[in-house]
């Protein structure tokens, strides 16, 4: 079965989760995207913020309403991230949302230091892959990009590997060679889904989101406009690629810690 998936490109208004609500409410509605999944950047209602303890919301918060109302609306899984609180802790936490309102989370694990969002947020510890429309999606987060061991498709555990970003214009080659590197390795789809626009900190980003077919090529590749742009994916694609080509099977085996 094919899975359409739309990536949402956008600015963010600085530290305005109500804003960026309307803006994104605004733009799915004028775009009406007909999908499965719709992907928004990290962070999508404040931008890359270290002000946690003034922007936290709880995980069943107004944002996840806000998804939830979304995911109904268009029939599809809304998925992106958004700083939250939890038992007194700070999250850089993705949410997946399904159109019936369940949802499940998954809290950035690879936080970055460079910013020391390491002395701010929680690390999370545990990957999370759900299903989707007979796919298997494993969502993750920015930095995460970074770390092929914490993205590793050990025995093909997912099909679709996707990172929410706010990842600076200064460093555009390595979020485009890193998502094509991830889907080579991983023989699977991959889609980044980065901000655009200038932040409250005078970080520039580029956008730059991208979906990468398993044999590495780019199946779409977005400029710095805003956009929302859906492709279809082809799991007959994939399934004939990894029977043809099973590298996975030839991978080493090792325990993370």
């Amino acid at each position: 079965m094919d899975l359409r998936i739309t990536l949402v490109q956008t600015e963010l208004h600085w530290q305005d989760a109500a804003a960026n609500r309307q803006l994104l409410a605004e733009k799915l509605a004028e775009a009406a995207p007909k999908t499965e999944l719709i992907i928004l950047p990290e962070m999508f209602t404040t931008g890359f913020s270290m002000n946690a303890s003034a922007l936290a919301e709880e995980t069943a918060g107004t944002t996840l309403s806000w998804m939830r109302k979304q995911a109904g609306t268009y029939q599809a899984v809304v998925t992106g991230s958004i700083i939250v609180q939890e038992n007194g802790h700070f999250y850089n936490r993705l949410l997946w949302v399904r159109p019936d309102g369940s949802y499940d989370k998954y809290d950035k694990r690879h936080l970055f230091r460079m910013a020391r969002e390491q002395e701010v947020y929680r690390a999370g510890s545990e990957r999370l892959v759900v299903e989707l429309k007979g796919w298997k999606v494993c969502p993750m987060v920015c930095y995460d990009l970074r770390f092929p061991v914490w993205s590793r498709n050990s025995g093909n555990a997912y099909d679709l590997l996707l990172y929410v970003a706010n990842w600076p214009k200064a460093r555009s080659l390595a979020w485009s060679t890193l998502l094509q590197a991830r889907a080579i390795e991983n023989i699977a789809y991959v889609a980044g889904v980065n901000r655009i626009g200038t932040d409250g900190n005078n970080h520039a980003y580029s956008g730059d989101s991208a979906i990468i077919h398993p044999k590495g090529h780019k199946l779409l590749e977005t400029s710095e406009a805003a956009g929302i742009h859906t492709i279809t994916l082809s799991k007959k694609e994939l399934t004939e690629f990894r029977e043809v080509f099973p590298a996975h099977l030839d991978a080493d085996a090792f325990e993370l810690s």
